[in-house]
Order: structure tokens, then C-alpha cells, then sequence
């Protein structure tokens, strides 16, 4: 059983397995489960995460018509554009867009680690996939590393924009995903480590300011930063750049900036963008349409 970061590679590292192999022997014996159970489980949930971003692709509005159709522009974009930003960070900021699009649209997403930050997962995930043609245990694997540095985090500050602001959703949603990324791409347990701590450091001070209080704006475009983030870092730590503030203590570092943050920027709705002349417009808007 492991509670820090720190704790967590070392047991990759002492028994030399990857940090996937570490979360997985954990969820089989805190769950009592076979091997095969824990991944047919977690098959589960890439199936939902793929069946998200297909549906986005497809073209998806919410019910406020505030989000959707961005993650289908991007893809035509890029099928007529060389993107200045490369074709594997644009096709997972689509990808992680298109995700919270679902959501919004209220359609079944997979939570990594809370529906307004489910996009950063699986964006880049199938992102990276047709780069790295991983097997699809590797891809369950993914998942597994990414859950076992969300695990850290929700045991050590928050993952909710109520109680840490959107920095503890899509921050820690895209330091997830750079973790991940990073073992996926041949890297060790120490870089999936240094990739999380360059991108949660990258989003401290990210507040939660959902206008009109509904998940989609800025959440949407918002998993589009943290994808982004999160593809630079794995490169990054890749490269063998380390974060000079180590892993734990960035998590530690981002609860408290959470616990000083104004209740009107933990998801009330009340500050920052959703308190904009245009966001209180929208709100009065939305509600009233829907009164």
C-alpha cells in the first residue's frame, strides 16, 4: 500500500516493475480481486472513454447550447492545416475537449478524476495511441498509472473544484496524464513522476469559476490546457528535465493554495469568468430561457 508519490516509485523501483504493475497488485488486494478481474474492470472504463470521443466526433451540443461541435472544428482544422502546435497535441486537445463536450451534453463519460476533468485522460490517450501503437492492456495500463497518481492526490489534498479549485481537477487530471503518457512512452517511474509534478505545478492557482455554475464553461476548454500541459511535460521528463519541488510536496503545495482560495472561486459560480459582465449575461440568459 502506498500514500505518497515518493512511496509509490519506490516500490516500482525496489521490485522493478512499472508504476500500472504497482496500482494493479493494489487494486487485487484491497478489492480481493483476481488479476483478470481488475483489468476486465478497467476495460470497462476505457470502453466508455472510447465511446465518449466517438460520439464528440460525431458532433454533440448541451442542452444551453453554451458548449459543443469545438472538438469536430478542430478535426476539420487539422485535415486542411498543417497546425502550428503538431498533430498529436491538437488531436488530443480535440479528443479532451470532445470528452467534456459529452459530458456537458449529458452523455456517459468515464471520470478521471471528476467529470469536469475527464478529458485529459483520454484525450491524450488516444492521442499518443497512434503514435506508440501501444496493445490494449497497454492502454488499461495507462489508465492504471494515471489512477494511481490520482489516488495520491485524492488521499493527500482534493481532486473537486469546491474544495481546491479547477487546480485540483484538471490540474491533477493532466498530471495524470503526463505520468501516464511517460510509462506508456518507455519512461521510468521517476519521470512519470517528474512529468505529474511539472504539469500540477504549471496549474497552481487554477480557480474554479463555472459560468452560470454549469460544467461547461471554461471546463471544456479548459481539458484542452491540461492536455496540452500534460503532452509538453511527458516530453519534458522525457528529456530528463526534473522538477526542483518534488512530486509530493507540489500536491502538498496545491492544497493548501486551494484551502486559501476565496469560496467564489471553488465552483460556486459567483467569481472570476463566471462573474464577468458576459457570464452573469449567459446565466440570467440560461435560467431564464429555462424558467
Amino acid at each position: 500500500m502506498f500514500r505518497t508519490v515518493k512511496e509509490l516509485v519506490e516500490l516500482a523501483e525496489q521490485n522493478n516493475i512499472s508504476i500500472s504493475e504497482v496500482m494493479i497488485c493494489q487494486e487485487m488486494d484491497v478489492k480481493n480481486k483476481t488479476r483478470d478481474d481488475v483489468m476486465k474492470e478497467m476495460d470497462k472504463n476505457l470502453v466508455v472513454m472510447e465511446k465518449a470521443i466517438e460520439e464528440s466526433l460525431a458532433g454533440v451540443t448541451s442542452v444551453t447550447g453554451l458548449t459543443g461541435g469545438d472538438a469536430v472544428r478542430i478535426q476539420n482544422y487539422m485535415s486542411t492545416h498543417t497546425p502550428l502546435s503538431g498533430p498529436l497535441l491538437l488531436d488530443a486537445v480535440s479528443k479532451a475537449m470532445g470528452t467534456n463536450e459529452v459530458n456537458a451534453a449529458m452523455g456517459t463519460i468515464c471520470a478521471t478524476p471528476t467529470a469536469g476533468s475527464a478529458g485529459c485522460v483520454p484525450g491524450t490517450l488516444f492521442a499518443v495511441k497512434h503514435q506508440l501503437n501501444p496493445t490494449r492492456e497497454q492502454m488499461i495500463r495507462y489508465l492504471f498509472t494515471a489512477g494511481a497518481f490520482g489516488f495520491v492526490v485524492a488521499n493527500n489534498a482534493c481532486i473537486s473544484g469546491a474544495a481546491g479549485g479547477c487546480q485540483a481537477e484538471v490540474g491533477s487530471a493532466g498530471a495524470m496524464a503526463a505520468a501516464a503518457i511517460v510509462e506508456m512512452a518507455g519512461g521510468t517511474p521517476q519521470q512519470s513522476a517528474e512529468a505529474f509534478a511539472i504539469t500540477l505545478k504549471n496549474m497552481l492557482g487554477l480557480v474554479c469559476d463555472p459560468v452560470a455554475g454549469l460544467v461547461e464553461v471554461p471546463c471544456v476548454k479548459r481539458n484542452a490546457a491540461g492536455a496540452s500541459l500534460a503532452i509538453v511535460s511527458a516530453d519534458m521528463a522525457l528529456a530528463g528535465v526534473e522538477s526542483a519541488i518534488p512530486c509530493d510536496e507540489v500536491i502538498g503545495a496545491m492544497y493548501r493554495i486551494g484551502k486559501q482560495m476565496h469560496p467564489s472561486l471553488r465552483e460556486t459560480g459567483e467569481g472570476g469568468l463566471a462573474d464577468t459582465p458576459t457570464g452573469r449575461l449567459l446565466k440570467d440568459k440560461i435560467f431564464g430561457a429555462i424558467g
